[in-house]
Formats: C-alpha cells, structure tokens, sequence
C-alpha cells in the first residue's frame, strides 16, 4: 500500500520523536506528505476543585504553546535532514485520542504513526495507554513506534 499522508502526533518525548522519525523515513520511501501534530489542552484544570485566575491560565497557555512549537520545530529539523518537506499543526482542545483521531480524519491521512511508552502493569492500569486509545478508536492504520 502506498501511503499518501501521514500523521504523527509528537509531544517532545523522545518516543515521540522515535515516531516522528520513523514517520519521515516512510513518507520519504513513498514520497507523501506528513503532517506532525502537537495537542494544547485549552483548559488543563477543568474539572479541578480549586479555582485559578485569568493570569495563570494565560501563563500555562504560553508555556504550553511555546513547547509545543519547540517540539514541532525539532520535528522539521529531522525531516530537514532527511529532504523531507513536514507541515505542523498546534492542535488546541483536549488531550485525547479522540482529538488525534478528528484532526486525522479533517487532514484525510491513511497512517497515523505514533510512539508508545509501553506502560505495563499498574503504570498502565494508572496512567492508560494513549496509543493504545487511538489504535482501538481509530478505523485508520495505526503504526506504533516502541523505542
């Protein structure tokens, strides 16, 4: 199967970018676009029980944005050495696999590449397993990157 667009949700980790390297090497062998995503949570502390003002909301944004940037900026310097062109997309909303999925289907990828921490045990019963909530939502192919 030749692919023609890919996704790659990074989230500065270095799975993230074992994947979005991964990701450049197909999108290069098949000459696609690839896309690379980071998710901005727009309210981090809904559902919190305490209350925060307007200023530190604006300050998290920032960080959260800056950071962002910073990791979709090291994911173009991997393409860059690779020749591969990569678009970045900020995806602000919630931190989900949903979000992953929607933004997946509004860009019309056919693979979305993603890395794993492969959790096991209680750190999965605890922490969950974002790719693995992709991977079970998601009708798309979904390559998952481990190391």
């Amino acid at each position: 199967m030749a692919y023609q667009h890919i996704l790659v949700p990074v989230d500065g980790s270095e799975i993230s970018y074992a994947a979005s390297k991964q990701a450049i090497a197909i999108a290069k062998a098949f000459n696609c676009q690839i896309t690379a995503i980071c998710l901005v949570a727009e309210d981090p502390f809904s559902g919190a029980d305490f209350y925060y003002n307007a200023s530190m909301m604006k300050e998290y944004l920032e960080e959260a944005q800056k950071n962002a940037l910073k990791a979709l900026d090291q994911v173009k310097q991997f393409a860059a050495t690779e020749g591969v062109t990569v678009n970045t997309e900020v995806v602000k909303g919630y931190v989900t696999a949903e979000t992953i999925i929607e933004t997946a289907e509004k860009q019309n990828v056919d693979l979305i590449v993603m890395g794993s921490h492969g959790r096991k045990g209680f750190k999965k019963f605890f922490l969950g397993s974002f790719a693995q909530d992709v991977l079970n939502q998601t009708t798309l192919p979904v390559l998952i990157v481990k190391e």
